[in-house]
């Protein structure tokens, strides 16, 4: 008798892990008499978040599942003018938002319950809608892009828009996904202008007054040290990756580099280093990224002449050095105190994973050497615990801490007064970062927050 009880209770426990329990948002959200008077909803995708193709109408970014596991894409690298440091117009283009990728989910399920459970209906910015009801929008951009330019055409998708539906004061809800946040928070700042030539940042709010709602989902308010060993080991995509060498000539990839209130870099006796990263003489003196000698060595390679190879190299640590300071005005701008920007967030993430949030330099042979990674480290200090200090929670790429631009995980640590953020309301997860956008969980509180007609 007591064996069978036994049985039949691990046989209903197993029964039970076996169950996924999941909120059934058709039965939650989908009210016949709610209200269609709903702001139109855009959905803003994070990088690498978009489609790019060539002039021919071949797709360079992602591609097919061949050149996912074997291109190192340097076909997407931008050109730029050596004389303005400024990206060239390039063959490739915007072709749509990368819902899936070999299968994998990034943006399908997101834009499946927003028209399957929302009741929404996917317009195109420039074609007033045909039918009445609950709309949304994909404003699609080109992540290599300075995120300033993103901003600017942000602002006119929003006034075309408003065109559309003869309504010069309609406002939006935003449902941004990581860096595609950070371009939300310039554009509620500063709408069009380009405000990082100096130092001055003059807030004007000018595009709050097109928000009603602002949803951030696994934005880095406060960068991610994973874009900085992007950019120093390249970017990992299938067998290969995509080199430093083309990282760096996307100006947003500064703009995700963490905020310099971060303390990025400790010694390997676990204290800070105060050492600045948005100076090109830090990247020089660690020898990384475009100036490790290897990756010198092989772009001139690509010259005949070694003069070529030389000028190449002179123009790419001047585009370097030059973005890397707009990527340094970039962050502060987004964090410096703003009263005028009235827009309040409401905050998704993940704090389940451990997250690369610092890294270690430590000295070999009389030469600086960085260290991304806790088994990486040669000379071990006793006592120091380097997984706990280099790694925090957080979604795998962006760290709890970030999320909710703040310098420190715990809680009841003050905000710092220059990171500067208004905030309605966290809710955590426990997804990877690129998967965010799927999360069930996510989805059911994101339909409460666009269909409440609760103040929130």
């Amino acid at each position: 008798m007591i064996l069978r009880t036994l049985i039949l209770s691990l046989v209903l426990l197993i029964s039970g892990c076996a169950k996924t329990v999941r909120p059934d948002l058709g039965r939650l959200y989908g009210f016949k008499h709610q209200s269609d008077e709903q702001p139109p909803v855009i959905l803003i995708h994070g990088a690498f978040g978009s489609r790019l193709v060539d002039d021919a109408g071949v797709e360079r970014w992602p591609g097919g599942l061949g050149r996912i596991l074997w291109a190192d894409y340097k076909d997407i690298a931008l050109e730029f003018d050596r004389q303005s440091l400024v990206p060239t117009t390039d063959q490739l283009h915007v072709d749509g938002i990368t819902d899936r990728i070999s299968g994998r989910d990034f943006y399908g399920r997101i834009r499946q319950t927003l028209e399957s459970i929302g009741g929404y209906q996917l317009q195109t910015a420039g074609k007033p809608p045909q039918t009445p009801g609950r709309h949304y929008y994909v404003f699609e951009y080109d992540w290599r892009q300075d995120n300033v330019d993103s901003a600017q055409k942000l602002h006119r998708y929003l006034d075309q828009i408003r065109e559309d539906l003869k309504d010069d004061n309609l406002t939006f809800d935003i449902v941004a996904h990581s860096m595609g946040g950070l371009i939300t928070r310039y554009f509620a700042r500063y709408g069009s202008a380009d405000v990082l030539n100096d130092n001055e940042f003059p807030v004007t709010g000018i595009g709050a007054s097109y928000l009603r709602r602002v949803v951030l989902l696994g934005t880095p308010n406060l960068g991610s040290i994973t874009s900085f060993t992007n950019m120093v080991e390249g970017m990992k995509v299938g067998f290969d990756r995509i080199p430093p060498e083309v990282l760096v000539t996307f100006p947003s990839a500064f703009q995700l580099l963490p905020h310099p209130l971060s303390d990025w870099v400790f010694s390997n006796a676990g204290q800070p280093m105060k050492q600045d990263l948005f100076d090109t003489s830090v990247w020089q003196n660690y020898r990384i990224s475009v100036f490790s000698p290897k990756i010198i060595d092989n772009i001139k390679k690509q010259y005949e002449n070694p003069s070529d190879g030389d000028d190449a190299i002179n123009a790419l640590h001047a585009y370097f050095n030059k973005h890397i300071e707009r990527g340094r005005r970039f962050v502060w701008s987004l964090t410096v105190p703003a009263e005028q920007a009235s827009t309040a967030y409401i905050l998704f993430g993940g704090d389940c994973d451990l997250t690369p949030n610092r890294i270690i330099a430590e000295e070999i042979d009389g030469q600086p050497v960085i260290r991304l990674h806790p088994s990486k480290i040669v000379n071990v200090v006793p006592g120091v615990d380097y997984e706990r200090l280099m790694l925090e929670p957080g979604d795998g790429t962006v760290t709890k801490a970030s999320l909710l631009a703040r310098t420190d995980t715990d809680p009841s640590v003050a905000r710092h007064r220059y990171s500067y953020f208004r905030l309605k309301y966290p809710i955590f997860l426990c997804e990877h970062h690129s998967q965010l956008t799927g999360n069930v969980n996510f989805q059911d509180n994101l339909m409460h927050v666009l269909l409440s007609e609760d103040r929130i």
